[in-house]
């Protein structure tokens, strides 16, 4: 390849943007929920993934906000979850994205929030948030 072809290609490709969305992540149990009209906060603060260009790790804090409708996450199998992104190369953007996917699917909520914060890596630290049910 040329130095110009070099120079014109792109540092980040499809299979980098991909990367990890394809994991067989682990079913997150539930249990009844008993009450309506509340609100759940889970704090994850010492949350760890794997850059998918780099290799490098990320650290950040992943928090969980949610209102139950008739399912409350189990906590030691969230826990598990999340553990399972330790050793796996993924954008701290599809991290968000994945978790609140999976958090949906496993217990309905009236609506659902998951904020990133992430680490500096490379002097930049980065904050991502998603919402369910998407809101324009």
């Amino acid at each position: 390849m040329s130095s110009t072809a070099k120079r014109n290609a792109p540092r980040y490709t499809e299979d980098h943007a991909q990367a990890g969305l394809d994991f067989n992540f682990p079913e997150i149990e539930t249990w009844p929920n008993q009450f309506p009209g509340y609100e759940i906060l889970i704090d994850d603060p010492e949350f760890t993934s794997v850059c998918p260009k780099t290799g490098l790790p990320d650290f950040g804090v992943v928090l969980l906000r949610y209102e139950p409708r008739k399912k409350c996450l189990e906590l030691k199998s969230y826990k598990e979850y999340l553990f399972s992104y330790r050793n796996l190369g993924i954008f701290q953007e599809n991290v968000v994205n994945q978790v609140l996917k999976d958090v949906v699917r496993a217990c309905n909520p009236v609506w659902a929030t998951v904020r990133g914060e992430f680490r500096p890596r490379g002097g930049i630290s980065t904050i991502v948030e998603a919402r369910w049910p998407l809101q324009k």
